[in-house]
């Protein structure tokens, strides 16, 4: 593909009609050049600061406290010598520390990197790597992760516990649980780290110095992603890409939060996705913050008992959400009889929502599920259904605001409405382009602005578009993207593995898993082996969970490995 596409003419948005229809406005008006999230957060720290900004297992902070505790981290991290470019890593699941610490990173104009905290040791080295971060933020469950890569890697390491912020005795209570009850935190010695708290107590609020300098063009998040391929590469998403999509979430989102502004009471997010993926990053924590909303943050979404005495304890009025966590809940008897009254919108996105999913999701909580799409690199909203849906579509809705989409054939041309086409887009969403990858950018950016997808889509004469297919041979499981060619990689490294194919099959739970096709080199080899292997090598989503030997793998006559061939063969087998 040359990669050329015609602009998309103002006349040929067919979304616009239906903008007219539901009321929407297309065009966003963006704030001057000359400013940045820094505004957001000051902004939204002034007008709430008595209000509660977020809790968490029944401890809770004000919008007061996040911003002076972010002060005092970004003072700190001034205090270092850090300065605009340099780039932080954060690795934490949804704690009082992540917000507080993000938003202390970006406030002190620094590049924030967002961290998966249960990356392995050669997932982290490569990210630390990749980004050239000078400070890593964790928490103490994952350090021993960074000290199994044998070597330092960044020149200053931040450890904190899970209830560092939880006030003296809930914080005392939790962290001795999760160290010693629960045993949650392996032994580790990192030379030179200081604690969270200490980092609290060494610097003063006053000596923050609010950076000048930051514009609606620099680079506020390196978010990791394989892209289209499996080499994880930092999406460069600029203060203007976040905010944009902030205002294009608003757009669609926020008649529903006007409502309870009018009411004098606050709203809720549901904060159980982990806010260092992108879908919950800006969804509910930017746009929490710009809405003044309490973030009900939940450290561990698979613990459904404490998801739901956090639901019951404080119903939400946002919901984002993959297919596999709205599943569960709507199947959960307890859940069932929870209060459902304040639910204004459940928003799925990283997966495709079941009709069957959002049917039962309907009968529980009386509220429509309405799906969007988006990527890392369109940070992320780049489509969404409207929230006043009476029923679920099983599209995944129209462009945002200010968004072009394009379905593009294998030349770069637009296809027909109701055609099948690439889904190419254009906005001020979309990232700047992959750090330090100029030719990955290339690969995926046309000269006029067009980001390629790599998703196979069909748009209707109203604007509406359907994912049909992948072009990549990306595995999606539950919400998260999986690349073959990075698993196969690791597993590869088996030392009686001669060759590997990974694929996605069909999972009714978390949507697709891989399954990983070997070519023995020792016939000593066992599934078991395989997946042991892939247990100490990758992360939880990314591992194999179904094993088959093949006496050789179909390759191209080039010596490529045809995953479609080996899809085929799965096929075939499930008759």
């Amino acid at each position: 593909m040359d990669n050329q596409v015609d602009v998309v003419r103002h006349e040929d948005k067919i979304w616009l009609d239906t903008y007219k229809e539901l009321g929407l406005t297309y065009d966003i008006e963006m704030p001057a050049d000359d400013t940045s999230l820094i505004d957001i957060f000051e902004q939204s720290f002034a007008k709430h600061r008595n209000k509660t900004a977020f809790i968490c297992m029944g401890a809770s902070i004000t919008f007061q406290e996040v911003d002076l505790y972010s002060r005092q981290v970004a003072a700190y991290l001034q205090g270092l010598g850090l300065v605009k470019g340099d780039k932080v890593a954060v690795m934490m699941p949804n704690v009082l520390q992540l917000p507080v610490t993000v938003i202390g990173v970006l406030r002190a104009g620094l590049t924030l990197v967002n961290v998966n905290p249960l990356y392995t040791a050669k997932e982290l080295e490569h990210q630390l790597t990749d980004s050239d971060a000078k400070a890593l933020i964790l928490v103490e469950n994952f350090a021993k992760t960074y000290q199994d890569i044998g070597r330092p890697l960044v020149d200053n390491v931040v450890i904190t516990g899970m209830g560092d912020l939880m006030g003296t005795l809930k914080g005392f209570m939790v962290n001795t649980v999760v160290r010693h009850v629960k045993k949650m935190v392996p032994d580790y010695n990192i030379t030179g780290s200081v604690s969270f708290k200490s980092m609290l107590k060494q610097s003063s609020a006053g000596k923050y110095k609010r950076p000048n300098n930051i514009i609606l063009d620099d680079i506020a998040v390196l978010q990791y992603t394989g892209g289209t391929t499996g080499v994880a590469k930092g999406a460069m998403l600029t203060h203007r890409n976040l905010v944009a999509n902030l205002i294009q979430c608003n757009t669609f989102l926020g008649s529903a939060f006007d409502e309870f502004d009018r009411s004098n009471e606050q709203p809720v997010i549901m904060t159980a996705l982990p806010l260092y993926h992108i879908f919950s990053f800006t969804l509910c924590g930017m746009f929490g913050i710009l809405r003044g909303c309490i973030g009900l943050l939940v450290p561990n979404p698979r613990d459904l008992d404490s998801l739901i005495k956090a639901y019951k304890n404080n119903p939400p009025a946002l919901f984002p959400a993959v297919n596999t966590l709205f599943n569960a809940l709507a199947n959960n008897e307890e859940f069932k009889t929870l209060d459902h009254s304040k639910l204004r919108v459940s928003m799925g996105g990283g997966m495709a929502v079941l009709s069957a999913t959002a049917e039962k999701w309907l009968e529980v909580t009386g509220n429509v599920v309405v799906q969007g799409y988006g990527l890392s690199e369109t940070s992320p909203v780049a489509t969404a259904n409207p929230i006043n849906s009476t029923s679920f579509s099983g599209t995944i809705g129209l462009p945002m605001p200010g968004t072009d989409i394009a379905m593009l054939d294998e030349n770069g041309n637009e296809v027909a409405i109701g055609e099948r086409g690439e889904i190419a887009v254009r906005g001020p969403q979309v990232m700047k382009g992959y750090w330090n990858r100029e030719d990955a950018t290339a690969e995926v950016m046309t000269p006029d602005g067009f980001f390629l997808t790599g998703d196979i889509g069909i748009m209707d004469e109203k604007g509406y578009m359907t994912i049909v297919d992948r072009k990549k041979n990306m595995i999606l499981v539950s919400g998260f993207n999986v690349y073959p060619n990075e698993v196969e990689e690791v597993m590869a490294g088996h030392p009686k593995i001669l060759e590997c194919g990974v694929i996605g099959v069909e999972d009714t739970k978390s949507g697709e898993l891989p399954k990983i096709f070997v070519v023995r080199k020792d016939d000593s080899l066992t599934a078991e082996d395989v997946l042991d292997y892939a247990k100490a090598h990758l992360t939880g989503y990314k591992r194999p969970r179904y094993v088959e030997f093949l006496d050789e793998l179909p390759k191209s006559n080039v010596g490529k490995i045809l995953h479609k061939d080996l899809r085929k063969l799965e096929e075939s087998k499930q008759g």
